[in-house]
């Protein structure tokens, strides 16, 4: 199953608590001010890109994603905004349109995540900022860890996002330098969710939601539950609300002066 193919309201459950106080974190580091024109690449639903309407009105922002479906909540959620159908690595604004250009949580999922650095430079004009952020999979992003021991200790975890490249400071800082970025700079933007109780926890993996929602949704019901009810115990047995942290490593750079 396409794990970015689903509703918008599936998307928020599971991973919306944690990109929308991302946003603001994310929008702050990236140094905002001066922006005449902004693109959020990857917008998802928009989270990021409602932090960017509110902070410089809908006329000076535009969004890029690659999935129809999250493009059109996107732009019913935002309007105004300029949110167009796109991937990364062929963004279609000309050269030098924007003044910052951002991507959330999205680098470990392109396909060429050079190729989308490279565009991103390219939309922004000499002087201006690229930026991105990416969940800490090696531990720091606590939900996904927790699903994923739990999976290590039931199934095959081969799916495992911690995997992925684009999501320690080290890779962030070679990705901007390799696309000729200059000042790179990385930070660390730390945000907490909160869930009412377990079910509001596990509920979302059912939906499909990313690798990990993916995964848990093409499982057996009897994996399933067992994958459930270690990450129960992984938590310590919640029998109210609780809240969970969760890390991500962003960077940012200028584009130089020709």
């Amino acid at each position: 199953m396409n794990a970015f193919d689903v509703p918008a309201v599936d998307y928020d459950s599971f991973m919306g608590r944690y990109s929308r106080p991302l946003a603001e974190r994310f929008a702050e580091f990236a140094e905002l001010d001066d922006a005449q024109r902004v693109l959020d690449v990857g917008c998802g639903p928009g989270a990021l890109t409602g932090v960017l309407v509110d902070r410089l009105g809908a006329g000076r922002v535009s969004a890029a994603e690659p999935s129809r479906r999250f493009a059109a909540a996107c732009r019913e959620r935002h309007p105004g905004a300029d949110v167009r159908v796109t991937p990364a690595e062929t963004l279609p604004w000309p050269d030098a349109t924007f003044g910052v250009a951002l991507a959330q949580l999205v680098l470990p999922f392109m396909d060429d995540a050079p190729a989308g650095a490279a565009e991103m430079r390219r939309v922004v004009r000499p002087g201006g900022t690229v930026a991105a952020c990416s969940w800490d999979q090696r531990g720091g992003m606590r939900m996904l860890r927790v699903f994923w021991e739990a999976v290590r200790s039931e199934a095959d975890d081969t799916h495992n996002e911690s995997r992925r490249l684009w999501s320690t400071p080290e890779e962030l800082q070679g990705l901007w330098a390799g696309a000729g970025l200059e000042e790179v700079q990385v930070g660390e933007l730390t945000v907490e969710a909160e869930y009412v109780d377990f079910d509001d926890f596990w509920r979302p993996f059912l939906a499909g939601v990313g690798p990990a929602g993916a995964y848990c949704a093409g499982l057996d019901a009897g994996t399933q539950a067992r994958i459930r009810d270690r990450c129960r115990r992984l938590l310590g047995d919640p029998q109210a609300g609780f809240t969970l942290p969760a890390r991500a490593w962003a960077v940012r750079g200028r584009v130089p002066a020709p």
